[in-house]
This record gives C-alpha cells, structure tokens and sequence, in this order.
C-alpha cells in the first residue's frame, strides 16, 4: 500500500483547496463563529495550521534550527497552542487567510523537492518527509472537521482519509505514551471502508483484536473530533477498546476531546 509523494502532495493540495474554499469568503463575523474546540474560532483553527505550516518549513529547510527552538515551545507545555493562538488574533481575517495560503503553498514547494524517506524532526518523533506530509493532510483534514461544524456544514467524504487512517493507525503507540502508559504489545486489525466502498485494511488479518467500520468514523476518533460513544464503529478485544480509548493521530499533548453527543460531522444534528 505504498503511497508515492507526489500523490501525498496532490492530495494534501486538494484538501488545502477545500478548507480555503470554505473559509475563502467568510465576512468578519465568520471568521469568529465558535468552533468545537473550546475557546477557538475559525480564525484560530486557520492560524494554527499556518503556524505550524511554517514550522513544517523550518523543520525541513533548517532542522537544527528547529531543534534549537524545541526546548523553549515544549516547555510551554499545554498551553503553547492557545497561546499562540492568541498572539495571532491581531490579525486581520484576510491577513490570516493570506498567511494560509503563502504558508501552505511554500511547504508543497518544499516537500515537493524532498526525498520521502528524509527524516525530518517535529514535536513527537521524527519523521520521514513522506509522513510529514501525510500529517499535514491530516492536520488540515481534522481543522477543516472544526470549521466545518462551526459553518454547519456537512462535508462529503472522500478518499483522502486514508491517509488519516494509516496515520491513526500508525500512531498507535503514541496515544498510550503521551498518557504515561505502556503501549500493549498485541497487534490489532484495522479494517475500513472508504467513502464509495472501497476496502482499507492494516495489521495482521489473524489478530485477536479488530476495529471495523468506516474510515469516517475512525479517522473522527483517532483525530479526536468525536467521541467513542458516536463513532460506529466495531471494537473487539482488550487492547482494541484500550487504544480507542486513547487514539491520538496528532503529535504533542493528548487533547480535551469531545464530548458525547451526535455530530455533524456523521450527518446529523448537533
């Protein structure tokens, strides 16, 4: 199931081309609506991609620079996010949209140029360039879930998420260490079904413990945009249910979550 750059970079562009598109000719008003995330608007989920956009940039073109500038985010802690959220609210809706666009468009030119299997650093575990890229699908895909539902609006899904997916699950064991605990050591199958049927499977197909159902709900879950309770999906076994509990696709500290209750996201009211 290797996936080539060049089409990780295509299908970043397209999910960077539907999140501008909804944002793209909001008045003033929108760029304040509330968004699932406590105490962060639309203007604040767009910021932080740009942000951190640059800071995919710098960790490509300068690694020990930004090397150099982890100690002093890290030990923020938790509420480096927010606060950079914050200092970033004096800016005008069209300057953060600006800012967006220019970010993204200087990280593709630089991955674009990269060997996938360079490894770069990042807030958790270095990665190659092809699964930074992959991260900043998913980063963009699970923002654009929170301006989504701010807008009230139901995305349709599509066959990006398995990009989501394969980060999810590859990213098992961080959920379990960002809490302080140890990662099971049983292996899980993961079998989805992609928007229009298509099947996605990953891990040994003799595993005692599965998760199924579709890559809608497990890509919400493991990007924490909905909680256990909603997501449809089928989880068998003891480690299963463990890591469901704690799934985090994303790097840095495990965040609030969501809480129970239907969501837009799966086509119904909030």
């Amino acid at each position: 199931m290797a996936v080539s750059m060049s089409e990780l970079l295509a299908d970043l562009r397209a999910e960077s081309a539907e999140l501008t598109a909804m944002i793209r000719s909001l008045d003033p008003s929108g760029w304040e609506r509330p968004t699932p995330a406590r105490g962060w608007a639309v203007r604040d989920q767009i910021s932080h991609l740009a942000w951190f956009d640059d800071a995919a940039t710098t960790a490509a073109t300068d690694p020990d620079g930004f090397r150099a500038s982890l100690p002093a985010l890290m030990a923020r802690g938790d509420s480096a996010v927010d606060e950079i959220a914050v200092a970033s609210r004096t800016l005008a809706p069209g300057q953060v949209l600006e800012w967006f666009g220019t970010a993204r468009a200087r990280g593709l030119d630089t991955f674009e140029k990269l060997d996938p299997k360079a490894r770069l650093p990042w807030y958790g575990p270095d990665m190659s360039a092809a699964s930074f890229v992959t991260a900043r699908l998913m980063e963009t895909w699970a923002h654009g879930q929170d301006v989504a539902d701010a807008l009230e609006i139901t995305r349709v899904p599509t066959a990006r998420l398995r990009h989501v997916a394969l980060l999810g699950v590859r990213a098992m064991p961080y959920g379990f260490v960002m809490r302080g605990m140890d990662p099971p050591p049983g292996p899980v199958r993961v079998e989805l079904t992609l928007p229009g049927g298509t099947p996605w499977s990953q891990g040994p197909e003799d595993a005692a413990d599965l998760v199924r159902g579709p890559a809608l709900d497990f890509c919400l879950l493991v990007t924490q945009r909905c909680h256990r309770a909603d997501a449809a999906l089928e989880v068998r076994g003891a480690t299963a249910e463990a890591w469901m509990s704690v799934a985090q696709a994303f790097a840095g500290p495990p965040g609030e979550g969501r809480t129970p209750g239907r969501t837009r996201a799966l086509g119904e009211p909030q």
